[in-house]
């Protein structure tokens, strides 16, 4: 049996998560900005309570994560993260995971649906010009999966983008390659099957709504767009069913 205070130890916090949380609440506060040099290693070790070897060895783990600037001879600073990297982190996390890509693709439905609400808002005209430009782009790549894939991912992170919410965009950023996944996969699918001019169409019509600032037109848009690539890709599956059914029982 667990005595309180065998509970109480495993409740505190390692030295390394100490260490961590330091830099979270300061930043979380406003203390620690980017750009903004951190005490000595000595300093810190002794404010702290941790020995110099570890505090140096999560010191470079968060530099590696671009949360700390470690310039040699100058110090060590606030850095700002690179959205590549923890895009990175997210991949190699979930790519662990069965049918990660279905689950991610209803992130994405909650990521754009407020996005593009608030895009129709915000968006100004370098906004609505990129969006234009990938949408041309988009219709002229329809029988290439990985062009038309990247185009199709580039229009609806235009979306994202348009927002001018730092938060949906990170979000958007973190979960990119593998959504960039799911676009290619999506554009496979809709080569084999009819409807693709239906999905030109969709992606106009969002275009359109934006343009127009109508963000529940905009929002009913973007919805019926998912659906019209969620029956294809459901049609793509049903084809490659039956597909090996009849080799099945051509072998047979």
């Amino acid at each position: 049996m667990i005595s309180n205070d065998d509970f109480a130890k495993q409740q505190e916090p390692s030295s390394a998560d100490r260490i961590v949380s330091y830099f979270k609440e300061r930043i979380l506060r406003g203390e620690l900005k980017v750009g903004d040099k951190i005490k000595p290693e000595r300093d810190l070790a002794q404010e702290l309570s941790v020995g110099r070897p570890l505090l140096r060895e999560v010191l470079r783990s968060l530099s590696m994560l671009g949360i700390l600037d470690v310039r040699h001879g100058s110090g060590t600073y606030i850095g700002k993260v690179d959205l590549s990297m923890l895009s990175d982190f997210f991949t190699f996390c979930f790519s662990q995971e069965q049918a990660i890509l279905e689950d991610v693709f209803q992130a994405r439905i909650a990521i754009e649906c407020q996005a593009i609400r608030l895009a129709c808002e915000r968006a100004n005209d370098v906004d609505l010009n990129r969006l234009g430009k990938w949408l041309n782009i988009l219709v002229a790549t329809l029988e290439d999966p990985e062009e038309g894939g990247h185009a199709d991912f580039m229009f609806h992170q235009s979306i994202v983008h348009a927002s001018h919410s730092q938060s949906l965009i990170t979000l958007y950023g973190a979960l990119s390659e593998l959504l960039k996944r799911s676009h290619i996969q999506r554009r496979q699918a809709f080569r084999q099957n009819d409807g693709v001019e239906d999905l030109v169409a969709a992606h106009r019509e969002v275009f359109l709504s934006i343009v127009a600032k109508n963000a529940d037109e905009a929002d009913r848009r973007l919805r019926e767009h998912f659906a019209i690539g969620d029956v294809l890709r459901r049609k793509n599956l049903i084809s490659q069913y039956l597909g090996s059914q009849e080799k099945t029982q051509t072998v047979n």
